[in-house]
């Protein structure tokens, strides 16, 4: 079996998600670049790529670096493929973090199919479904987070992960806003995605830990790993780091060896696909540390997720981008969520679901195809 055809679609979607405070003067489109890889076989691989910022950049990216390795390749040789992507980056590509994983999410879903298998089932199932949290925007307001937590809490979702806006003082009073208003049952979670000094991050910490909150995330930067070590030793909630780690496997490794993660986080766009997430749930395992994975803002990413959540022992919920609906694209049904708040995967062949191929084509600003 043999890759033969490549086919990219630079995809606008039509939300802007981030206010200036987050983006910056550097416009956020948060474009989506499409994938499709072809074999002789007739069978195909999908994927979606990150776009933000630019969808024409990785869309060049992939024609100059993707391309080249891939077409011509059999897709079982995922393993060969991934290190090679990384031996490119390492001498002179340095490529974005989310570059090379969407690839080796199509090779895994054509040799699904070509088994005849659900990915989950394909890599070793563990489960079928996984309890979902929703996970929010940065809002305009404390009220804004609780109206949302509470509208999930409704429709089953009882977990619920806030990303205050800052500063520090105003990030408390969301995590008591949403404790008050969605009770004791309720499980929360906090990513502020901040710059907070380390006396601040252990005050925060101290008191989401009086709110019984479920853990803290990202209090500063992933690269801080002292500070990380320091306030995993100060606190007793549980500290998730890692989620912007360069390196994959390799730099979520020197969090671990450095005690500077209570928690590791991973996902099929910034870590690698599913070959290098899979590598980082074995290694956090070894461990005994959770891997929880976290959101692609990707629909079909994120049922590329799900499949490998499905296939690990150590995730123990399912991130949901709140509101939803924004962060599907391009797919054609919706996530499989229950009135009971759990994901189901997907139990056809490969990945299990089906793009919105006329959106596709309708929100294409770029077709590239490659023999």
């Amino acid at each position: 079996m043999k890759i033969t055809k490549i086919e990219t679609w630079v995809c606008e979607r039509p939300d802007n998600f981030f206010d200036s405070a987050r983006t910056g003067r550097s416009p956020m489109r948060w474009d989506v670049v499409v994938l499709k890889l072809h074999t002789d076989t007739g069978l195909h691989g999908t994927c979606t790529f990150f776009g933000a910022r630019s969808g024409r950049i990785t869309e060049a990216m992939i024609h100059d670096i993707i391309v080249p390795v891939v077409l011509g390749r059999d897709p079982t040789d995922r393993e060969t493929i991934w290190h090679e992507f990384w031996n490119i980056d390492r001498h002179g590509a340095f490529f974005p973090v989310f570059l090379p994983g969407p690839i080796d999410v199509a090779l895994w879903d054509i040799c699904a199919k070509a088994a005849g298998l659900p990915l989950h089932r394909y890599i070793g199932s563990y489960r079928t479904s996984l309890p979902v949290y929703a996970s929010s925007l940065f809002l305009p307001s404390t009220e804004a987070y609780v109206e949302q937590a509470l509208d999930y809490q409704k429709r089953g979702i009882n977990a619920y992960k806030a990303h205050p806006p800052g500063p520090w003082r105003k990030d408390m009073e969301v995590h008591q806003a949403l404790r008050d208003a969605l009770g004791a049952e309720a499980v929360l979670m906090s990513d502020p995605v901040a710059e907070y000094t380390l006396e601040e991050a252990i005050r925060v910490g101290r008191h989401l830990e009086e709110l019984n909150y479920h853990w803290f995330e990202e209090p500063f930067r992933d690269f801080e790993l002292e500070k990380y070590r320091k306030l995993c030793n100060a606190l007793d909630i549980p500290i998730a780091t890692t989620e912007t780690t360069r390196g994959g496997p390799w730099g979520v490794a020197q969090a671990i060896q450095q005690g500077a993660a209570d928690i590791v986080r991973a996902d099929v766009s910034w870590k690698g696909g599913i070959t290098g997430t899979l590598k980082v749930c074995h290694l956090a395992e070894a461990h005994g540390l959770p891997c929880e994975i976290h959101t692609t803002t990707m629909g079909l990413m994120d049922m590329a997720n799900l499949h490998v959540s499905c296939a690990v022992r150590n995730c123990e919920y399912f991130e949901l981008f709140a509101p939803e609906d924004r962060f599907q694209f391009p797919m054609k049904d919706p996530l499989p969520v229950d009135k009971n708040g759990r994901i189901n995967v997907p139990e056809g062949p490969g990945l299990g679901m089906d793009l919105d191929w006329d959106t596709v084509d309708n929100s294409a600003i770029s077709y590239k195809s490659f023999i």
